[in-house]
């Protein structure tokens, strides 16, 4: 694969199967989606219906063929190492391929499923095919200021905090949120890759 050549693409770990992200995962992710903490800080609302996840996945479909995003269905691995239940959506977003660069972002799993094997290893997963298959130099994160747990997330992993963009979104609370930006180069991700295979290990 060529650097940044964005295709959809099935990134397998040993506990979760990241596949591109189609309609018909909306009735299997809407189950583990019922928790209004997921969407607190997301732009998106609560997505609490089938309507809604339909609204959603469509949405990732439409900024996926404008070239900006790659969603993915986060789904467990089974025995056969084929696609199994799907617990969580994530996504490649604000793809800059002239500088070789993106975002992992609008990252969600049920309850059940963080602080978890399946956590870790999306992560890892999302990281090693930016950095190593695409080629990239830098990839980003972002989090709400008030999202602490997020915060204490990112920061595990050894991202660098970069700073703090103010009242850059308005929610659909009406909340204008503030958001902290993280990032990861690529001569710290050998650093990076090692933490998150430690801490996978450690499950």
């Amino acid at each position: 694969m060529s650097a940044m050549d964005i295709q959809p693409v099935t990134l397998q770990g040993q506990h979760v199967r990241l596949v591109p992200l189609r309609i018909d995962h909306a009735a299997g992710l809407l189950p583990h989606a019922r928790e209004p903490e997921i969407w607190q800080y997301m732009p998106y609302g609560v997505i609490d219906s089938l309507e809604r996840m339909h609204w959603l996945i469509d949405e990732m479909h439409r900024r996926r063929d404008k070239g900006s995003d790659l969603p993915f269905a986060i789904t467990k691995t089974t025995p056969d190492g084929s696609e199994g239940e799907p617990i969580g959506m994530t996504r490649y977003m604000f793809i800059d391929r002239a500088n070789r660069g993106t975002e992992i972002g609008g990252t969600w799993l049920g309850a059940a499923h963080r602080r978890s094997a399946c956590n870790t290893e999306t992560k890892l997963l999302m990281f090693q095919h930016a950095f190593e298959a695409w080629q990239c130099v830098r990839i980003q994160l972002r989090t709400d200021t008030r999202n602490t747990r997020s915060q204490r997330a990112i920061e595990r992993i050894g991202a660098v905090r970069e700073g703090v963009f103010r009242k850059n979104m308005i929610m659909p609370d009406g909340y204008v949120r503030s958001s902290i930006f993280y990032s990861i180069i690529d001569e710290e991700w050998p650093a990076v890759r090692a933490r998150l295979q430690e801490m996978l290990t450690a499950h």
